[in-house]
């Protein structure tokens, strides 16, 4: 059974699998087109070392492309690289949330690799050109994966751009406790005209009020709203 998020004055979380303008459009092509053509320089990475039959634990490596590596590594760099193209298959949020965790995991493993060089807790075989090529993937990756997302000035028809009801202001009214008596009174029925709204038997009085507060995004201020329609 699906469900939606039916929170007064919180709408849906939009993004670009599911809006459709021309910046939402850039941004999956960006986020798919991105995921896959890194998958492909990945694979042909790890293809190569295995056909060059590297060992699978040799922390001395060998020369893939210009770049060391072992078995171990080459069948990482096959798996990132089905993992990318899952991703890029899925959609295009989901590649550029993918391609943002593997590029952490990236400059993750370069500075790691740059304390193990030439110690036998180098499993992958990393060499100093495996540490650059780790740190330009991965700031490669972190740019594609939060392309569109990430930004001052936000186009109008993107995604991602907060529209004017998902603002947080600092001037935001404070979550206040009912005072009164009237307030607690207003408690109890609001809450019993949402659920009677959400069992589908509540009255029309019911309904106009719940209606009249969703916009309100604080509880005292659909309080003070449903204290009004009284």
């Amino acid at each position: 059974m699906t469900t939606t998020d039916t929170t007064p004055g919180r709408p849906p979380r939009a993004h670009e699998d599911v809006v459709d303008t021309a910046t939402a459009r850039r941004v999956v092509v960006v986020h798919r087109i991105g995921a896959f053509a890194v998958a492909g320089v990945l694979a042909v990475f790890g293809l190569l070392g295995f056909v060059g039959g590297l060992a699978f634990f040799d922390t001395t490596g060998g020369s893939v492309a210009g770049l060391s590596s072992n078995g171990l590594l080459s069948a990482i760099s096959l798996l990132t690289a089905a993992v990318l193209v899952a991703a890029a298959l899925k959609g295009g949020r989901i590649a550029g949330i993918v391609m943002t965790g593997v590029g952490i995991a990236f400059l993750l493993s370069a500075f790691w690799h740059l304390f193990v060089l030439n110690s036998r807790l180098n499993v992958l075989a990393f060499e100093m050109s495996n540490v650059i090529f780790s740190i330009v993937v991965g700031l490669l990756l972190l740019t594609l994966g939060l392309y569109g997302r990430v930004s001052g000035n936000l186009p109008e028809d993107n995604p991602y751009r907060p529209g004017p009801g998902q603002d947080v202001g600092i001037d935001e009214e404070p979550e206040l406790p009912p005072a009164t008596a009237e307030e607690l009174r207003a408690e109890r029925e609001m809450r019993e005209a949402e659920v009677a709204v959400t069992e589908h038997r509540a009255t029309p009085e019911q309904h106009r009020r719940v209606q009249a507060m969703a916009a309100e995004r604080t509880k005292a201020g659909r309080r003070r709203v449903w204290m009004a329609q009284s």
